[in-house]
């Protein structure tokens, strides 16, 4: 909690993370202004303290609620058995605030009475909530109704008055009311003396002006990490528990503390508490007979700064100072979502951590970060609502899925993250059997964007089956008679060699910068594209067998990464000796890159009738006749001319009919 601040502002810095898991890290850190509310407690010296984040509707507070864990619960709950039963049952509910956003809001009325700072003679119930959080704030609030879905969801089923204080600014105050659903947009004040008719900020500079009882502060959700695990494996934590000293740290010359080797299972438990020996110690301050600690840290332990240890992993103090500097921060981290949060802030605080102790001059650890998607298939059931593996389902003659074991119908369920639990998984082994192992990779490469959800198809995998088979007959059996391997490039090329070779230049810058982006997808369908173009090539145009070894050279090295058995088979089809992950990766011409034609869409009232082919920025009195003469638009004049030409240069041509 030390590094709440840091942790917050310094994602700003993190350029190469994606949006959406720095906002996840921005919402569990959770930074809010507000202010703490000091209210009087009908009856009692002690004061209830409450932080909010909109003491701006004060004047909608219909009551007060207390956490389960706070000491005014639990000081009542000593003498009432209903609250002692209710603080047991909000215990088993847990604390986790997905669990207590989904739970019934329920709570016991206290007795207490909270006075309003602002209206006279006005007493706020107090409740015990299940809702309220200890860990926030200070465990304490005061409930508003009229502006928080919680709060509303409590007041009507305890019956207690709902009092809006927010209205949009156009709604009539003495008309507008709360139902079912909190208002939570923006407006104006309303039955709030003082305040009425000012925006939010407003009323809050204001409020925070003449709450005497209240003063301004800064709240975070990030909480210190509890480290406690009753498992034999983890990383032990070096401290020794003595009866006479209490907590002793293991000294440093006696680290690491490690685990035994000679561990049982035989009983329920931790096994480092039923181990005979390991546990028993002399205390390192007082010599007296003591016990080390049997609770471990949990694995995030040791993979919050595992990346540090691979600079040096040779390192006998583990992280060597010069190897720091040299490879951290990490330039690219590939991980799923699910380490959005807690691995990945775990990491940056560990390494901030490790910065104060002096180990490297690094606060970030991942410069740049990419979240891999998941894998996905869709799901099977039988009749009795078994899951069924992919395989074990069958098609009939009536083109009805069917189960394999008994004949019996087969539901169909939505493509979800492939999973032991729901079966709908696919056997790699099977699928390198049948298709082999580029095929698989080029499909996984090609099907999405690797930040994004795969669906695994039979019709996917086929697809990439037969574009590699495709390939593999363009070299072995080439539709235009091949040049000769490193043959200097012929004097005349013809107008589809040429357009060719420009696109081949074209293709490998476009493919090197989708490979630095992750954009696999994309160069998978550029390097299609190119084999597409060379396909096309005639036999008999000046140049061809020259360009098409050229383009076919070209596409193996760019593919090699993707599928690099099959590449290395074409490179020596293709006359070479050296492998070709040992072979420069393909240059480009800059002078190649720029177009010299553009093609340019014909329209008739907005709608695509042809495309021409120009020279780039021919102007329009020689593009307009060329537009007016093609065949499509001819019929749709009818020998008349057209009430208007609109032309945008190099891109289209728009006639008015």
């Amino acid at each position: 909690s030390d590094y709440s601040e840091e942790l917050l502002s310094a994602l700003d810095s993190l350029k190469r993370w994606p949006d959406r898991v720095r906002l996840m890290q921005e919402n569990w850190i959770g930074r809010s202004e507000g202010m703490r509310i000091r209210f009087e407690i009908d009856g009692r010296e002690d004061r209830l303290e409450v932080f909010s984040t909109r003491a701006d509707t004060i004047y909608g507070a219909t009551f007060c609620a207390i956490s389960p864990n706070h000491p005014i619960a639990e000081e009542l709950a000593a003498n009432n058995s209903d609250l002692q039963t209710f603080l047991e049952e909000c215990n088993r509910l847990g604390t986790s605030e997905a669990v207590i956003e989904t739970a019934e809001k329920k709570g016991v009325d206290t007795g207490l009475k909270i006075k309003h700072p602002f209206i006279p003679g006005k007493l706020l119930p107090l409740y015990v909530a299940n809702f309220v959080l200890m860990d926030y704030g200070t465990g304490a609030i005061f409930g508003c109704p009229g502006h928080d879905q919680r709060d509303l969801e409590f007041a009507r089923k305890y019956q207690l008055e709902v009092i809006p204080v927010v209205a949009p600014k156009d709604a009539d105050p003495a008309n507008f009311a709360v139902d079912t659903e909190a208002y939570l947009e923006d407006g104006v004040h309303i039955n709030s003396e003082f305040l009425d008719g000012l925006n939010i900020p407003d009323a809050k500079a204001v409020i925070a002006e003449k709450l005497d009882a209240g003063t301004r502060e800064i709240n975070f959700r990030l909480r210190d990490w509890g480290g406690s695990r009753q498992r034999y494996w983890g990383c032990p934590i070096p401290v020794v528990n003595c009866g006479d000293c209490g907590l002793v740290a293991v000294p440093e010359q006696d680290l690491p503390v490690e685990l035994p080797r000679d561990v049982s299972f035989d009983k329920p438990g931790n096994p480092l508490d039923h181990h005979p020996t390991w546990k028993h110690v002399d205390c390192p301050a007082c010599g007296n007979a003591a016990e080390r600690e049997t609770d471990t840290f949990d694995t995030f332990f040791e993979s919050s700064w595992y990346f540090a240890r691979f600079c040096s992993p040779a390192a006998e103090n583990g992280l060597d100072p010069a190897a720091m500097a040299y490879w951290m921060p990490v330039d690219q981290y590939i991980g799923g979502i699910e380490h959005a949060v807690l691995h990945l802030l775990y990491s940056r605080f560990f390494t901030r951590a490790l910065q104060k102790c002096g180990y490297f001059d690094v606060s970030e650890p991942f410069s740049g970060l990419m979240t891999q998607g998941m894998i996905c298939h869709e799901t099977y059931q039988d009749q009795s609502g078994n899951w069924l593996l992919p395989e074990e389902v069958l098609r009939n003659d009536a083109g009805e899925n069917i189960a394999a074991t008994d004949g019996g119908p087969v539901t169909i369920g939505r493509s979800e993250k492939m999973s032991k639990s729901r079966k709908n998984v696919v056997d790699p082994e099977e699928i390198i059997s049948t298709y082999g192992a580029d095929t698989a990779r080029l499909f996984m490469l090609s099907d999405s964007p690797p930040d994004r959800d795969l669906d695994w198809t039979e019709a996917g995998i086929e697809g990439a089956w037969r574009y590699l088979n495709r390939l593999w007959r363009m070299v072995s059996e080439p539709g235009v008679p091949l040049g000769e391997p490193g043959a200097p490039m012929p004097a005349e090329l013809g107008e589809n060699a040429e357009k060719a070779r420009r696109f081949t230049h074209q293709t490998v810058a476009a493919v090197g910068e989708d490979l630095d982006r992750f954009h696999f997808n994309k160069a998978v369908a550029r390097i299609r594209e190119l084999t597409n173009l060379l396909e096309s090539l005639e036999a008999n145009e000046p140049g061809a067998g020259w360009i098409y070894r050229d383009g076919l050279e070209t596409v193996v090295r760019l593919i090699g990464p993707m599928m690099p058995h099959l590449a290395e088979e074409m490179w020596q089809a293709l006359g070479h000796s050296k492998l070709v992950v040992e072979t420069a990766w393909p240059e480009f011409d800059p002078a190649l890159l720029i177009e010299d034609t553009v093609t340019i869409a014909v329209q008739v009232n907005g709608k695509l009738r042809g495309t021409l082919e120009f020279a780039k920025d021919t102007p329009q009195d020689k593009v307009q006749p060329e537009a007016l003469s093609l065949d499509a638009v001819a019929k749709l004049l009818e020998g008349s001319e057209p009430r208007k030409v609109i032309y945008v240069p190099n891109k289209i041509v728009n006639i008015v009919v």
